[in-house]
């Protein structure tokens, strides 16, 4: 258990950042700071979710955040598969290649989508 508290208090820190990010005037830097701090949130959400399914008995042994998405929204830990599974992919994309116009669309998704998404995670675990 202690673990997973300190996986969801980590996950609760970066999710704070990430809004305070969101809350700063637009600009480049900002709009950059925003999309590391959004792959840094993702990663660590997935990774709460994996502790918690393991923690719970749900699952073992499962590395991938594809499978641990798809598991978690069996279990309705997560409300929106497909979103999830399109915030992973927003996540790969920004973390192999830069490109403006496609890192911009996805600051965009992060607004208008995902954080809402990051928000009621904590909400749906038993912690």
């Amino acid at each position: 258990m202690k673990r997973l508290l300190q996986r969801k208090e980590e996950f609760m820190n970066a999710l704070k950042a990430l809004k305070e990010g969101l809350n700063e005037p637009e600009s480049e830097i900002v709009i950059d700071g925003i999309l590391h701090r959004y792959e840094f949130t993702f990663e660590l959400s997935w990774k709460l979710l994996k502790d918690y399914l393991e923690y719970y008995g749900i699952v073992e042994n499962v590395s991938s955040p594809r499978e641990i998405i798809k598991q978690a929204f069996k279990h309705k830990i997560i409300e929106d598969g497909e979103t999830w599974l399109d915030m992973m992919l927003s996540g790969n994309e920004l973390s192999h290649l830069y490109n403006k116009d496609n890192s911009r669309k996805i600051y965009l998704k992060i607004k208008d989508k995902y954080i809402e998404q990051f928000e009621k995670l904590p909400d749906n675990l038993r912690i």
